[in-house]
């Protein structure tokens, strides 16, 4: 079956895992969603994630959730650019999530980056979700 938002679909398998306390949750593998895995990495959100072969031709991201103390470290996750309405924003009115305490992540000509690093590099681009 085909998906209208695989990067959505990602997000709401993290969202339900860590309701239910699992210690990874699995996704059809995209480079989209391994460089939105990168950021959330990068940023502390997630343990890690890896590639894992399905069958031939066929992988799937395997994706390793983080808790602190019982409680998950991302509080909440939420696509903003969907496929019926994108999203793009430049740098100058990006705003901050949760006053600085939360990220956003962009995909930019120079690849998928968190609101941070776009700021740094002075590029705007497509708001692909929030983090907090």
């Amino acid at each position: 079956m085909a998906l209208s938002d695989p990067l959505g679909d990602m997000l709401t398998r993290i969202r339900n895992g860590q309701q239910a306390r699992k210690a990874t949750v699995n996704a059809p593998a995209s480079k989209l969603r391994e460089n939105v895995l990168e950021v959330l990495q990068r940023e502390g959100y997630i343990r890690g994630f890896s590639r894992a072969p399905v069958r031939k031709g066929i992988e799937e991201l395997v994706v390793e959730l983080k808790y602190h103390e019982g409680t998950p470290a991302i509080r909440t996750i939420a696509r903003v650019s969907r496929p019926g309405r994108r999203v793009y924003s430049k740098i100058k009115d990006l705003p901050k999530v949760y006053n600085g305490l939360g990220i956003s992540i962009l995909s930019t000509p120079r690849g998928v980056m968190s609101d941070a690093e776009a700021r740094a590099a002075n590029v705007g681009g497509e708001v692909l979700c929030k983090v907090f």
